[in-house]
């Protein structure tokens, strides 16, 4: 890959371009507080997270039919509040916890890094995140999208081919013009096999503090770029400074 011949980056956002666990751990402290409940939140997240891909597997195989992520989220989210033994909450109190995903942090180089590849680039997430979702996001958290793409606009999730096809498809691109960015292989092996480029950026903290001495970056020779962060992507594709 050399970067003249490229046109657009599409982004993986949960774990790549936003913090889930600190957000939704931030999340379930301000109810447990607010009810007075006593709750392990850092290992109820990563109990919801964990439900994430066997829950899209599902639909993936065509035992439930298509849902978004929030119907999805929201399924789990009940099956956890009664294992970690939460009675306490109203309706609207459990679906304003449920859409917490729309409202999840960015990691601190994201934004910067978007806006300097976004002046070469066209930029986008496609995200297993449906487009209401990744809208709200981008609009309260300042993503600097040309445009949303999702799982969604191809009626499956990631990591199936078609998801990033019909991505490159709307694009109107070739798939070798366009380059997927994440922070997980699954996503990166895939897109690879669908004929896009890859760019892996590394988020050792996105499992928390306690996970990240072990989490690896893989070797340089993984895919076709292997970046610390957004900026040390942006340099690396030879998008130009911030003019401040």
């Amino acid at each position: 890959m050399t970067a003249p011949t490229v046109d657009a980056l599409v982004f993986d956002v949960f774990g790549t371009v936003v913090d889930w666990r600190s957000g939704v751990v931030r999340a379930g402290r301000s109810v447990g507080e607010s009810k007075g409940l006593t709750v392990d939140w850092p290992a109820f997240a990563d109990a919801w997270r964990e439900q994430y891909r066997p829950s899209l597997d599902r639909v993936r195989r065509g035992e439930t039919s298509w849902r978004n992520l929030d119907a999805l989220h929201r399924e789990s989210l009940e099956e956890l509040l009664d294992s970690f033994g939460v009675e306490e909450l109203s309706e609207e109190e459990v679906e304003h916890l449920n859409r917490v995903w729309h409202r999840l942090d960015p990691w601190p180089d994201a934004i910067p890094g978007l806006r300097r590849l976004g002046s070469r680039y066209t930029i986008a997430p496609l995200s297993n995140g449906h487009v209401r979702l990744l809208t709200n996001m981008a609009k309260r958290a300042g993503l600097p999208w040309d445009l949303i793409l999702s799982a969604e606009l191809a009626g499956q999730y990631k990591p199936d081919e078609e998801v990033y096809l019909t991505a490159v498809d709307l694009l109107d691109l070739d798939a070798d013009e366009v380059v997927m960015v994440a922070a997980h292989g699954t996503d990166l092996d895939a897109s690879r096999d669908a004929g896009l480029h890859t760019a892996y950026v590394h988020r050792p903290l996105e499992w928390g503090p306690e996970e990240a001495a072990s989490a690896e970056k893989p070797d340089e020779s993984a895919y076709d770029v292997v970046a610390d962060d957004f900026l040390d992507l942006a340099d690396r594709l030879d998008a130009p400074p911030l003019v401040r």
